[in-house]
């Protein structure tokens, strides 16, 4: 081969080998680009799964988050502060006084004298200028301050008995005085000990009476509203306002009570201490009685606190009871049916022996025809086969003649 025809066969080969060189490197660039891409795209992926992870963990921490604390009831409630008597509402822009009225018992009384409550009622409706409220709010009987009342006369009690006593046995065993002093002196002696055994009694029976939560009490109230409006375009500050509203509901106020009079309710204007026990009742309905405001004030607190539990965890707390209830009855009714299930299985085969008995039969005869013979064998599941048949029909014909005899029982 010369050597012009060797050099353009190493060209063409060169030629090849650059252009699968350059397809390679293409192939490679494609390939490269597409992994960035690829890449690029994880890593965006990756932030946004970050980001959903990381609201999906706030939420979830929110949501788990059930702690509640203790706020005061001036920054959510619907009065600002409780002064001279009054509720102040609306930034010093509406007053309220409350008149606590005592009930009567209108059942117990006489013609005349519902007669006379009834006209004295319809006298106060028709000397009404202004508009009122009335409001009942009813509260469990809390005897705690009448029981450490009690418990602390029977004390005082016991100690003059005790005294009455060491002083008894002093005279007796003195020797110096008669036996007319000795009585007179046991007999109050006497006195005194069923005057502590009664005390004891009755301090029993009202701690009894103290644990019964049924024991309820209904308070009457009518609310007299103020509010700046009424007052003329003329300019006052703050303190004047607030002296011309508690002159004008003190005197609304008194005419209330002057009138409730003529039908046998007596009437007081509450006081600021009043007020704010009024209204913490009406905001701790349940846990008044647990966290009274007397407590409350003796413990030092300046500022009213609701203490009632968020409604959410009050409607939980009821789901997860009836939950208990019901999965108790459920586990109940379920260990009854599964303990009367080997009963019934017990029934069933027993009403069933003989047919039980039979197929057992078969089945024994069918695995030993070898050693029986498979012609008797055959014989035998045959006769046990007539015979169930010959007891079927006599059941049926059974029940045919039972039939009959009752259609002819009912038509005699």
């Amino acid at each position: 081969m010369s050597n012009d025809a060797l050099s353009q066969v190493l060209m063409i080969v060169l030629g090849i080998m650059i252009f699968i060189l350059m397809i390679l490197i293409t192939i490679f660039l494609v390939l490269r680009t597409k992994e960035k891409i690829r890449e690029n795209n994880d890593k965006n992926k990756d932030e946004l799964l970050g980001k959903k992870s990381k609201n999906q963990k706030n939420t979830t921490k929110q949501a788990i988050d059930t702690s509640y604390t203790k706020e005061s009831i001036m920054n959510f409630m619907e009065f600002e502060k409780i002064e001279d008597n009054m509720i102040i509402q609306k930034k010093g822009k509406r007053f309220l006084m409350v008149v606590e009225c005592q009930g009567v018992n209108y059942d117990l009384m006489s013609s005349m004298e519902k007669v006379s409550v009834e006209e004295g009622f319809q006298q106060f409706l028709n000397t009404l200028r202004h508009p009122i409220q009335i409001y009942i709010q009813t509260r469990t009987i809390n005897l705690e301050n009448s029981v450490s009342g009690y418990k602390g006369k029977v004390d005082e009690i016991e100690n003059r008995y005790n005294q009455m006593a060491y002083q008894y046995n002093q005279m007796k065993e003195s020797g110096v005085y008669e036996r007319d002093e000795l009585d007179k002196y046991f007999f109050e002696l006497t006195k005194q000990k069923n005057l502590l055994e009664y005390g004891r009694d009755i301090v029993a029976n009202t701690e009894k009476m103290s644990l019964n939560k049924n024991v309820l009490n209904k308070r009457y109230y009518v609310i007299i509203p103020y509010i700046q409006e009424e007052i003329a375009n003329e300019k006052y500050d703050d303190e004047e306002i607030k002296n011309m509203a508690f002159s004008e509901l003190y005197t609304k106020a008194q005419s209330i009570i002057r009138t409730l009079s003529s039908c046998s309710v007596n009437g007081k204007i509450l006081s600021s201490k009043e007020l704010v026990e009024l209204l913490y009742v009406a905001y701790n309905r349940d846990e008044s009685e647990a966290f009274g405001i007397d407590k409350a004030m003796k413990a030092g607190y300046d500022e009213l606190y609701s203490t009632a539990p968020d409604v959410f965890e009050r409607k939980i707390k009821a789901l997860d009871e009836v939950i208990r209830e019901q999965a108790i009855e459920l586990a109940n009714n379920t260990v009854e049916k599964v303990k009367s299930m080997p009963e019934q299985i017990a029934e069933e085969k027993e009403r069933n022996l003989e047919m039980l008995i039979e197929r057992m039969a078969k089945i024994v005869l069918a695995d030993n025809e070898e050693y029986v013979g498979k012609d008797i064998a055959e014989k035998a599941i045959k006769e046990i086969d007539n015979k169930q048949k010959k007891g079927e029909e006599t059941n049926e014909q059974g029940k045919k003649t039972t039939t009959r005899g009752r259609k002819k029982k009912t038509t005699e």
